[in-house]
């Protein structure tokens, strides 16, 4: 079981909420958000981690939005952690962010395609903070206890292991529920992100989506005994800098944490 102030994450406790925009664009939408999921999420007794990247540097084109600066953005993330006492999570790409991120965050993210990278994985276990290992794409889900051990190595223990899809063919992505079931094995808690799972990588020079899916996919892992569900969650996105045709509607997440509580208790309850 991971703790991070008083939310507890794994040992068949309540799902947590790990959501936010994919990226920082500026401070109205990102505070926007944060605020609006704290309010449900306090409405609703779930335990809720602020997500938003202060960067973005696996990007498809030259040209795509890789964020606002990096210490703009992360003022802002500092900002929502200290005024609304959240959590925040945010994702790391080299050994030198893992310094500068942990300032700020409370959980360090490894992106998918980085999650064999030993120096960064060594340097994130090294800050102390919890680090959050994406499954690559192209990744069997037991070889996912070789990326948690190089964190352990440091004394670290602090890991979750989130499952976001793999790769089927070209410009396309499959969840495989047997995966969340494989990496819990393992012995860490286990987050389904249930947003890029939806995603089209690399479909005419942008990563596109499908959406619709992202509810069923949810409901399905909540089903499985997931610790933690991810979401990037957009008050318009498909006006979003980032990854907008596979972020979640804030208007439709309150819905969808009502049902996943409901499969969640039953499942953690006679599971």
């Amino acid at each position: 079981m991971i703790k991070i102030k008083d939310i507890e994450i794994g040992n068949k406790k309540p799902f947590v909420l790990i959501a936010g925009p994919c990226v920082v664009e500026n401070e109205a939408v990102t505070f926007k958000t944060a605020e609006t999921i704290k309010g449900i999420t306090a409405e609703l007794g779930i335990p809720f981690i602020f997500k938003s990247s202060y960067k973005k540097a696996n990007r498809t084109s030259l040209n795509s939005f890789t964020g606002i600066g990096d210490e703009k953005a992360l003022k802002i993330l500092l900002d929502i952690k200290k005024k609304l006492n959240l959590p925040v999570l945010t994702d790391v790409h080299t050994v030198e962010e893992t310094i500068l991120a942990s300032d700020v965050a409370d959980i360090l993210q490894i992106p998918a395609f980085l999650c064999r990278q030993t120096d960064l994985l060594l340097a994130a276990g090294k800050t102390g903070k919890v680090v959050n290992i994406k499954k690559g794409q192209f990744l069997h889900p037991t070889d996912m206890e070789y990326a948690a051990k190089k964190v352990e190595s440091t004394g670290n223990k602090n890991i979750l292991l989130t499952e976001r899809g793999t790769t089927f063919g070209y410009n396309n992505l499959v969840v495989d529920m047997r995966s969340l079931v494989i990496m819990k094995e393992l012995g860490y808690p286990v987050v389904m992100d249930a947003t890029h799972s939806v995603q089209m990588p690399g479909a005419g020079g942008i990563t596109s989506g499908e959406p619709k899916f992202i509810l069923p996919i949810a409901k399905a892992a909540a089903a499985v005994g997931i610790d933690a569900l991810f979401l990037e969650v957009h008050p318009d996105p498909k006006n979003a800098l980032s990854d907008s045709a596979s972020q979640l509607p804030l208007s439709l997440l309150k819905d969808l944490l009502i049902q996943i509580q409901n499969i969640d208790k039953i499942i953690k309850v006679y599971g």
